[in-house]
C-alpha cells in the first residue's frame, strides 16, 4: 500500500522498548524503503511464533520492531502474492505497537500474541475493519464488534493489520474474488493458493505474519496449508466456538482454527482460540492451556491407517499418491506402524451425504442475498448453485443425509478400533493455474461440481473429528506442494498435535523448504 510511511528503526535482537510512538512523516519514506529491504533477511520474520513470543516477553524484541519487520515483508511481497487485503494504516499500527511496548515496560503482557501483527481471515468480523467475505455485496460491511475468536486473539495481544483473502463467500478452494483479485501460491506464483483460507496460508508461508487463523467446512484449514508447506488444524467441532451464530443447533459443520509454520506455533494459537462459551451450547470446556504445553510424546508402537484414495474410489492427480506415500515414512521413523485402512461407508455415499448437508447449510446462509434480485446479480454462479440446490431439498432427503452422517461417524469409530490415527491427502490435485475456476476433471474423471475435487476432505468434516494438515512434500511434474490430513478420534485434538509434532521432527525438510522468493528468487 503506497500510503505506508515508517521511520527507520534498527532491527535487532537487543532489548529495546519504546516509551513513545515513532514520529511518522513523509520524510521517512526513503528510510522505510531501506528498512524494508533489510527486513527481508532479518531474523524477526524468520523466527517461529513461539520463539518470537518468548523474545517479546523477555524484552529482547520490542513490539514496534516486530511490527516494522512484518510490515516491511508485507510491503515487499504482498503486492505480488495478494494474500492480505483491507490493510490497516501502518502509522496506526506502529502507534498500537508502541502502546504494547509501554505495557511490556510496565510488566503488563497481554498474552502469547503480545504485539503480534495479525490478519484475520476475511470471513470473521473484526471491529472497524471491512469484513467482506470477498463479495461486492459486503464491500462496505464494517462490523461494530469482534467475533468471539477474534476477541480472544485481540485480548491475547494481536494487532490487526488487515484481513486475509478468500474466495467469494468462502466457497471453493481457490482464493479469488471480484473485490480483491487472486491470491497466488507461495511456492509457485501463477498457481492457486487453495481456499478458503488461501490468503492466510500464503501470508504465513511468506513470513508476512507469525501465525494465521482460518475456518474450515470442506477443507479450508487443510488444503491451503498442504499447498503452501505449512500446518493447519481443523479442530474437533466445539473446540473453537462460533459466536455470533444465528443457528446454534444445526450449523455444526464449519469451525475456526489455527495455522502455523510449526505444530507448536499452531498449538500456541489454538490455546488462545479454544475454550468453552455459554453462548455456544456444543462448545468444549477443556482448559485450552493444555495446547500451550509440551507436545513431546513417544509414539513407538502406535498405528497409522492410510486411507489413500479410499480404496480407489477417489480420482487422484498423478504424483499425489506417490508423494503422500513417501511422506508416511516419517511415521515409521518415529516407531509407528503404517498399514492400509478402509472406511465401511462407501465414498459415493459419503459424498452424497456431505453434498446434501452443505447445500442445506450454505444455501440457508446465502438465501437472503439470493432473494434480493440486485444482490443476486452480484453472486457468483457457485453461490447461486448452492442456494438453488438447497431450495430443492426435501425433509426426507435431509433426514437421510443426517443418517448418512451418523454412518460416517460410525465408520471412523470402527476404524479407530484398529488405528490410532487415519491419514488422507489434503487434496486430490496439486495447485492448478490461477486462471482456472476449479478443476473440471481429475485423472480423466469429470468433476460435477465446483468442490467435487475436494471430496477427500469432507469425511472428517462430517464426522466432526480433529484433522491436522501437515506438509507431505513436493510432487508431480512441477514439484508442487501437497499435504496429509492426520485425523484423530473424537475430541483428541491434543493427541493429533502431538503426533503431528513428532512427524514434523522426523521431517526436517519441511522447515528447510522455503519459498524461492524468500531466497531472493522470483
Amino acid at each position: 500500500m503506497g500510503e505506508t510511511i515508517l521511520d527507520c528503526v534498527t532491527v535487532s535482537r537487543r532489548k529495546v522498548l519504546a516509551s513513545a510512538p515513532v514520529a511518522l512523516t513523509t520524510a521517512a519514506a526513503p528510510a522505510f524503503a531501506k528498512a524494508a529491504s533489510a527486513a527481508v533477511s532479518n531474523e524477526i520474520v524468520m523466527m517461529t511464533a513461539t520463539d518470537l513470543s518468548d523474545a517479546i516477553h523477555r524484552k529482547d524484541l520490542s513490539s514496534r520492531e516486530v511490527m516494522m519487520a512484518h510490515l516491511a515483508q508485507i510491503e515487499r511481497l504482498n503486492p505480488r502474492f495478494n494474500a492480505i487485503v483491507s490493510r490497516v494504516d501502518s502509522n496506526s499500527l506502529l502507534r498500537q505497537a508502541a502502546a504494547m511496548d509501554e505495557d511490556a515496560a510496565a510488566g503488563r503482557f497481554h498474552g502469547p500474541l503480545h504485539g503480534f501483527p495479525h490478519a484475520v481471515k476475511d470471513t470473521a468480523p473484526v471491529k472497524g475493519i471491512a469484513s467482506t467475505q470477498g463479495s461486492p455485496i459486503l464491500r462496505n460491511n464494517i462490523p461494530a464488534a469482534d467475533s468471539l475468536v477474534v476477541s480472544r486473539m485481540r485480548k491475547a495481544g494481536a494487532l490487526f493489520v488487515g484481513k486475509t483473502n478468500v474466495p467469494e463467500f468462502a466457497l471453493g478452494s481457490h482464493s479469488y474474488n471480484p473485490l480483491f483479485g487472486t491470491t497466488h501460491n507461495a511456492y509457485a506464483h501463477g498457481k492457486a493458493a487453495g481456499g478458503s483460507t488461501g490468503g492466510g496460508a500464503v501470508a504465513l508461508a511468506l513470513r508476512m505474519l507469525p501465525v494465521t487463523d482460518g475456518s474450515d467446512f470442506g477443507g479450508s484449514l487443510r488444503n491451503p496449508p498442504g499447498w503452501n508447506n505449512v500446518f493447519g488444524l481443523r479442530p474437533s467441532f466445539g473446540r473453537v466456538p462460533s459466536v455470533p451464530n444465528s443457528d446454534l443447533f444445526w450449523q455444526n459443520f464449519a469451525t475456526s482454527g489455527p495455522l502455523g509454520r510449526t505444530v507448536a506455533d499452531l498449538a500456541m494459537l489454538l490455546s488462545v482460540q479454544a475454550g468453552g462459551d455459554v453462548r455456544a451450547p456444543f462448545s468444549l470446556g477443556d482448559d485450552p492451556a493444555l495446547f500451550a504445553g509440551s507436545l513431546d510424546r513417544d509414539w513407538k508402537g502406535g498405528r497409522i491407517g492410510w486411507l489413500g484414495d479410499l480404496g480407489g474410489e477417489l480420482p487422484m492427480e498423478a504424483g499425489i499418491m506417490e508423494t503422500c506415500t513417501k511422506a508416511l515414512k516419517a511415521f515409521e521413523a518415529i516407531g509407528m506402524q503404517v498399514e492400509a485402512a478402509r472406511l465401511a461407508e462407501p465414498a459415493a455415499d459419503m459424498w452424497q451425504t456431505a453434498k446434501t448437508l452443505r447445500l442445506w447449510s450454505v444455501g440457508a446462509d446465502l438465501q437472503a442475498f439470493y432473494d434480493d434480485p440486485t444482490k443476486r446479480a452480484q453472486m457468483k454462479p457457485e453461490a447461486i448453485w448452492e442456494v438453488e440446490g438447497g431450495m430443492k431439498l426435501t425433509g426426507p432427503q435431509l433426514a437421510a443425509a443426517s443418517e448418512g452422517r451418523t454412518r460416517i461417524y460410525n465408520a471412523f469409530d470402527a476404524a479407530f478400533e484398529h488405528f490410532d490415527f487415519l491419514v488422507l491427502p489434503t487434496a486430490q490435485v496439486f495447485p492448478f493455474d490461477v486462471s482456472e475456476h476449479w478443476p473440471t476433471q481429475i485423472a480423466g474423471k469429470a468433476m460435477d461440481s465446483y468442490h467435487r475435487w475436494m471430496e477427500v476432505t469432507l469425511p472428517a468434516t462430517m464426522a466432526g473429528l480433529p484433522a491436522l494438515a501437515v506438509p507431505a512434500g513436493f510432487g508431480g511434474a512441477l514439484k508442487l506442494p501437497i499435504g496429509l490430513q492426520i485425523i484423530g478420534r473424537r475430541h483428541a485434538d491434543l493427541a493429533v498435535l502431538q503426533v503431528g509434532n513428532a512427524y514434523e521432527k522426523a521431517s526436517p525438510w519441511i522447515a528447510q523448504s522455503l519459498p524461492s522468493v524468500l531466497n531472493g528468487s522470483r
